[in-house]
């Protein structure tokens, strides 16, 4: 289909040098529905999360000949949309097209360039992860079983892949999490999703299912055994991508600066961000380190039993902070539900947002999830993780989560007039880089902050700095990962050093702070949580700039929010007027 399309689009470019724009507008219109089917086709777990049903139940196994397929594919859609002038499109149109090429370099580069499934034993188990299908209720519950169980019937096939796929020598650190990735996922499919299933009063459904499912835990207990016994003991620490490809990992995303500028500026703001989190210290008491202080205030925290409706009351004070002081348009009104997060989830979960995709129909429901403590937890584990759920820092991840993060961003998304491939096809720092810079704009906007002018007690000063606090040690949390992902993977750093660098320097605990660290070898885009916040705020200040007297925090970020979710270098163009403005991100 793609080769017929490119053949067309030859032509339709020759028209639109003649002024047929409107020729070139329908071929990219075309173009860009055949690549979301495609994409869809391709990853059908995406697909069903995006809430194109007919995907249900679907999978394709990754084997040699359907990576080659993939990679083709990518490729001739690359070529396809590039064989398209950018100039004889809409402006909605370009934008598209710069989003979707976008995704296209992205995909390729985790494809070609990060080589996950050959490079990566994490991939293979990942593959499994079916729990959209426990999460949300889109259909009756017997046939989104028949679904899981049709996708954990393919398990011998995938892992067959794997070890025909995967190379020889890999990274030790992506073995030993993907050994965890498997022993997790055997444990979710065996127990949680068979206790779902259980209430299924059709015993042939039932029967096919576990049968399926003792198949794939068979399957996936036998894959751990052999990254065991055949990979681990040659692993290396081969995880780095290199300089080359993390210049393209950043171009695929329109970030033209080079690594060591972007690690110089994460640096200084890694130093202005120390400073802040001390100068709100010394307001709750200078005569203690700034790391034990936040830690004092960790104590002001929910019981067991009043972390959910503590959370969902908090929730709501925030969300009317914001429709008081007119920070951000709330396109709708249903509320995000607060909910405890489903037990396969919460090794590894803080709190999260689980919004429907842009085309559900049916599952419309959001929820925040909120991970409790367990029962069975001696009471010293209970409190260790109840203070992580201190009020402050609870309202910084509900700011960041839900209002006026990523569920803010999600109505406004699902509201906006954007076309599905804007909708479907979102960027890292534009996503994560939004969320975060709520977190930051929304004090300075005055949440739990004193109003200027107002006669403001001590205890009104110690509250503000509170929270000022919390909200600077999620951003210490964010700029160590900046540093880190540019050091790790084109600087030589291990991933001890990593965790050394997040101990020291947004004082963190050992254990958290190898577990950071160990996220940064497979996941190098996780610096997008502030060069997403960085980019947002320089647009912010050039659109100031621009309309004057007639800008307003609600302008500016209704603006930011209705074109989509594409690379913020897309969004410079289409919100700032001045070409020469365009390429200055940061």
């Amino acid at each position: 289909m793609l080769r017929s399309i490119l053949s067309r689009l030859l032509l339709f470019c020759v028209a639109a040098t003649l002024g047929r724009a409107a020729d070139a507008n329908a071929a990219f219109d075309q173009l860009a529905a055949q690549f979301l089917a495609d994409h869809c086709a391709a990853d059908s777990l995406d697909a069903v999360g995006l809430g194109l049903h007919a995907y249900d139940g679907k999978f394709v196994v990754p084997d040699r000949a359907a990576l080659a397929a993939e990679s083709q594919r990518l490729h001739r859609a690359e070529a396809a949309f590039r064989a398209l002038p950018a100039t004889a499109l809409s402006t909605a149109r370009r934008a598209d097209r710069q989003i979707v090429l976008a995704e296209i370099g992205t995909e390729l580069w985790r494809l070609e360039s990060q080589r996950a499934p050959w490079h990566n034993p994490m991939f293979y188990p990942r593959a499994l992860d079916i729990s959209v299908y426990l999460k949300r209720n889109f259909k009756p519950l017997p046939a989104r079983v028949q679904d899981m169980t049709a996708i954990l019937r393919q398990a011998p096939r995938l892992f067959a892949a794997a070890r025909e796929n995967l190379e020889a020598v890999l990274p030790q650190e992506f073995i030993e999490t993907a050994i965890e990735v498997a022993e997790g996922t055997a444990s979710f499919i065996a127990t949680d999703v068979a206790r779902e299933v259980a209430q299924v009063k059709d015993p042939a459904i039932v029967a096919a299912y576990t049968e399926a499912m003792q198949t794939a835990v068979k399957e996936l207990h036998a894959y751990v055994d052999w990254l065991k016994q055949e990979r681990l003991p040659r692993a290396d620490h081969g995880f780095a991508v290199g300089r080359d490809r993390y210049v393209t990992m950043l171009r695929n995303a329109l970030v033209e600066l080079p690594p060591e500028k972007i690690l110089e500026l994460g640096l200084a703001e890694l130093h202005a961000e120390q400073e802040r989190f001390a100068a709100a210290a010394r307001v709750i008491d200078p005569a203690k380190p700034a790391p034990e202080v936040f830690k004092a205030i960790q104590a002001d925290h929910p019981t067991a039993a009043s972390l959910l409706p503590d959370t969902q009351k908090d929730m709501e004070t925030i969300r009317q902070f914001i429709l008081d002081r007119k920070f951000v348009t709330i396109a709708s009104g249903v509320r995000a539900q607060v909910h405890e997060t489903l037990p396969p989830f919460r090794a590894t979960s803080f709190a999260s947002m689980d919004t429907p995709g842009p085309f559900e129909k049916v599952a419309t429901e959001a929820y925040y999830y909120v991970t409790p403590v367990e029962p069975d937890w001696p009471d010293a584990q209970k409190e260790e993780w109840l203070s992580a759920f201190n009020y402050y820092t609870t309202d910084v991840v509900t700011i960041h989560e839900c209002y006026p993060g990523h569920y803010v961003q999600f109505l406004a998304l699902n509201s906006s007039a954007a076309s599905d491939v804007a909708k479907c096809f979102g960027d890292y720092a534009y996503i994560e880089g939004w969320a975060h810079y709520c977190e930051q704009a929304l004090l300075a906007d005055g949440f739990m902050q004193p109003p200027a002018g107002a006669s403001v007690t001590r205890a009104d000063e110690i509250r503000a700095a509170k929270y000022r606090l919390a909200q600077s040690d999620e951003a210490l949390l964010r700029v160590c990962r900046l540093c880190c992902s540019i050091k790790l993977h084109t600087q030589g750093m291990t991933v001890d050093e990593a965790a050394r660098f997040f101990v020291e320097n947004c004082y963190y605990e050992p254990k958290p702070a190898h577990s950071e660290a160990l996220r940064g070898t497979f996941d190098p885009g996780y610096l997008n949580y502030t060069l997403g916040k960085l980019q947002i705020l320089k647009l912010r200040r050039d659109w100031q700039q621009q309309e004057g007297a007639a800008f307003s925090l609600q302008r500016f970020h209704d603006e930011f929010l209705r074109h989509g979710m594409p690379p913020i270098r897309v969004l410079r163009e289409l919100m700032l007027k001045d070409p020469a403005r365009w390429p200055e991100i940061l």
